[in-house]
């Protein structure tokens, strides 16, 4: 008999491409097994999960806004709202298993799924985890980690080593650079740098490049921009005119982007720092500063004590950001060097292994 999946979570895209990259692992695991996602209406995964090809619901749900206490007044019955959702979803589809990947809909859908006895299972991206991925991880049947020394947040017993899961595409790609130079409307002879702040955009990076932007010009650098939504149309007219400038608020082929970038400016979240992994690229880190405990401090210092990157404050960046890339762009010893660092802390298979060890799981049961 066929199993029946949950997946819940998302929010950005590093909580929604890992979890396409699980249930792409399970079907070619199982061909005949059934997956749902469950998500928060009017966020990101309720567009990407079903251009990627699966069936998503939608929750009434919102996190805790901490910069405007106003808008907390109908969190409590949201959060109602959500779980009477959940239990309806629960009962039609009747999953063998559910699995979270963070984001606001995620807590909700296990904890409902935990108190009804369904095998839950938990992917923690982060170094340091999350406050509901600590309270849900107490009754989870397996929970999937990338770094060492996760016991002091989940029981140890029940912790797997896996990797973050990577998209396929990335990992199984085969552009050229030539190629995807051109897929972007640029010319392969010339240095390119891809800025990317995640799938939401990232203030800080956007704007230490939108005040150097001549800067790129004058070193003979093409620029491709992934702005996030927030700051597209900004970006749009500054690059108006600029041969050398491709600007989106989305990239949707990630691979070509990778492979155009000769070097990369990133965020040092948990996803973009498998993705640059296994795509081998030379990267300039500039930490969220505000994320919990400073988790992306310390992910790009890691890579940066075994020279496997570069780190710039994100408080610094209108000052150094650009002075660093346009340098590295130049130093072609300094890239590979970067490039064949990064690259030995690639994880390819990541997705697979969560498969494997949620089906071993419910297979027991």
């Amino acid at each position: 008999m066929s199993k029946r999946f949950i997946i819940a979570g998302g929010g950005t895209g590093g909580h929604i491409f890992p979890a396409i990259a699980i249930a792409a692992a399970l079907q070619r695991q199982q061909p005949d097994c059934e997956l749902l996602f469950v998500g928060a209406k009017g966020k990101m995964e309720m567009e990407k999960v079903p251009q990627a090809g699966y069936r998503i619901e939608g929750l009434d749900i919102a996190g805790f806004n901490r910069s405007n206490l106003i808008k907390n007044i109908g969190l409590p019955f949201k959060l109602i709202r959500s779980f009477l959702q959940v239990n309806r979803i629960l009962r039609s589809f009747q999953p063998d298993a559910v699995i979270g990947v963070g984001g606001y809909s995620s807590f909700p859908v296990l904890r409902a799924a935990q108190a009804k006895g369904i095998p839950t299972f938990i992917h923690e991206s982060n170094s340091f985890a999350g406050k509901s991925n600590i309270l849900l991880g107490k009754k989870a049947s397996r929970i999937f980690v990338a770094s060492d020394g996760m016991e002091k947040f989940f029981p140890a017993d029940r912790i797997e080593l896996t990797g973050n899961p990577v998209r396929g595409n990335i990992v199984e790609s085969s552009v050229s650079r030539d190629e995807a130079i051109r897929f972007f409307g640029l010319d392969p002879a010339k240095p390119t740098v891809l800025s990317t702040g995640g799938s939401l955009g990232a203030k800080g990076i956007n704007e230490a490049v939108a005040a150097g932007i001549d800067e790129f010009e004058k070193a003979g650098i093409q620029l491709i921009w992934q702005t996030g939504k927030p700051f597209a149309g900004q970006a749009a007219a500054i690059s108006k005119g600029r041969s050398n400038v491709w600007t989106s608020d989305f990239i949707p082929k990630m691979e070509y982007a990778f492979a155009a970038g000769d070097v990369v400016i990133s965020r040092a979240g948990a996803m973009s720092i498998a993705e640059l992994c296994v795509s081998k690229k030379p990267v300039v880190f500039v930490p969220f500063p505000f994320a919990a405990e400073d988790h992306q401090t310390a992910n790009a210092h890691h890579l940066v004590d075994k020279k496997a990157g570069w780190m710039v404050k994100d408080s610094e960046a209108k000052e150094k950001l650009l002075p660093a890339v346009i340098a590295l762009s130049k130093d072609k010893a300094t890239q590979q060097e970067l490039k064949t660092n990064i690259g030995r802390l690639a994880v390819t298979d990541a997705a697979g292994r969560i498969a494997t060890a949620i089906l071993k799981t419910i297979e027991k049961k």
